[in-house]
């Protein structure tokens, strides 16, 4: 069966809300959380950026689900050493729980704080292949050392996880994806319209990805009516409406605010999902299972997290198990 999960935003909330809302989701039947890791929020309107790694400490100790993290170890503000230390501590504490961590090339937005120039997309992507050899090697017990692209010098881990969490790849496009085929142990994108999302997916497969797990971020704004959803999507997540290319290379949310001056409300359906209607949603939801996706990751973009978790933990979830259920018997 497929799982349904909840999204955890740093940008957008305190890490302390994030803990009471993950244990609110725990309680409501999500199945599943994943977490964002930013330095700096899309836009001063959502206003925060907890650091994510002591957060899955706290949360994995608060709750019995499992987690998994976003996050970048590309050697900016992570080193991948640190990362793989990270991991592992938390992997051996609390065994299985910390399921998958999602790799991706990053943005500037978050990294460009340690202090030199960008690279470009080619640069990044070589840096991330060689970062998750590099932690591989170290949840293997061995000692890495590494000249480039991401210089390590006798690197070792003296804590190791008995079970590693997975290696996936975040993907925003095919070209991405079937790139990371190979070397990911599964891919998450976010939604899309379906034939887009459909070109990712067997792109993934193509590239050496078949058979291997396939997750999906969802961005929702639910509220009790169309107009607050919208509003509610508008205030907080028009950021989404720039293009891949200025998401990975602003640096400022000041400069996100200015790239987004022209998008209006109505713009937002291309990148949320925007209703008040719980069967909607539900509609929504058994789409992504049909495309073959494992673990659904519901983020509500408005700040009425509550009144979502407990809507959704009523009305939806049910829904969705029963009829998923339904359809594999």
């Amino acid at each position: 069966m497929a799982k349904i999960g909840y999204h955890a935003s740093h940008e957008q909330f305190t890490p302390r809300d994030l803990l009471s809302w993950a244990q609110a989701a725990e309680q409501a039947g999500f199945d599943c959380l994943m977490s964002s890791d930013h330095l700096a929020p899309w836009s001063e309107r959502q206003g925060q950026s907890g650091f994510a790694w002591a957060w899955l400490g706290a949360t994995l100790q608060a709750t019995q689900r499992s987690l998994g993290l976003v996050t970048v170890p590309c050697g900016w503000r992570y080193h991948p050493a640190i990362t793989a230390q990270a991991g592992a501590t938390l992997a051996q504490m609390f065994p299985r729980r910390l399921a998958w961590l999602a790799l991706g090339t990053g943005e500037a937005l978050n990294e460009h704080v340690v202090g030199g120039a960008w690279p470009d997309k080619a640069e990044r992507k070589a840096r991330l292949r060689e970062a998750v050899d590099v932690i591989r090697e170290l949840w293997a017990g061995r000692t890495v050392t590494r000249d480039a692209p991401i210089a390590v010098s006798e690197a070792r881990l003296y804590t190791l996880p008995d079970h590693a969490p997975s290696l996936i790849a975040a993907a925003l496009t095919s070209e991405t994806a079937e790139w990371a085929g190979e070397w990911a142990d599964g891919l998450i994108t976010v939604n899309q319209a379906p034939d887009k999302l459909a070109a990712i997916v067997e792109a993934f497969r193509r590239g050496g990805g078949a058979g291997k797990p396939l997750y999906l971020q969802v961005h929702i704004s639910y509220a009790r009516s169309d107009d607050e959803a919208r509003q509610n999507a508008f205030d907080q997540w028009r950021s989404n409406a720039i293009s891949a290319f200025q998401s990975e290379t602003l640096r400022t949310p000041g400069d996100i605010e200015t790239a987004t001056r022209s998008v209006q409300p109505e713009d937002l359906d291309a990148y949320v999902r925007i209703s008040s209607d719980l069967a909607r949603h539900v509609a929504w939801i058994e789409e992504d299972i049909a495309a073959g996706f494992d673990e659904i990751y519901l983020h509500n973009v408005g700040r009425n997290q509550l009144e979502f978790i407990e809507a959704f933990g009523a009305s939806v979830l049910p829904r969705v198990s029963a009829r998923d259920r339904a359809g594999r018997g």
